[in-house]
């Protein structure tokens, strides 16, 4: 069976990224450092490193860059605003969806594993920069043992 975007969920799956808390362990890890030096590029370079980590990932780039058609808000370029959709994608089994995978990168100990990384991170930090703030309050209910 194909793998599928959310947009296709029929329902019958959770949204798993709300119930990742129990993966966090809690240590203090190393900062990311060294993404900050990379160049700005296209989304579909961005994502070049990580074909081997992410499965389908440059059909999960073609969803993304497809949601934001029309010009982003906020002074974005098509490729900010993608890097971010693609980060929310939710894809099928929920356990190859990138922020899955980033998610888990994230948390190893061995910062050596995020440099292919580096120009995701670069590009999409660099987006949510240009975000403007808002006060919000946002409430998450999540049924399980904490």
């Amino acid at each position: 069976m194909a793998k599928k975007s959310s947009d296709d969920d029929d329902g019958s799956q959770h949204n798993q990224r709300f119930f990742d808390v129990a993966e966090e362990t809690c240590e203090m890890l190393l900062p990311i450092q060294g993404y900050e030096k990379k160049p700005l590029v296209s989304l579909e370079d961005a994502v070049e490193p990580l074909v081997q980590f992410v499965p389908d990932i440059k059909r999960m780039v073609y969803v993304a860059k497809e949601k934001c058609r029309n010009p982003p808000a906020d002074h974005l370029s098509k490729d900010e605003s993608a890097s971010i959709i693609l980060y929310s994608l939710q894809w099928y089994p929920y356990e190859e969806s990138f922020y899955y995978v980033l998610n888990k990168t994230l948390r190893t100990e061995d910062r050596k594993k995020l440099v292919p990384w580096f120009l995701y991170l670069k590009l999409v930090l660099t987006a949510l920069s240009k975000l403007p703030p808002v006060q919000r309050t946002v409430f998450r209910g999540v049924n399980g043992d904490m």
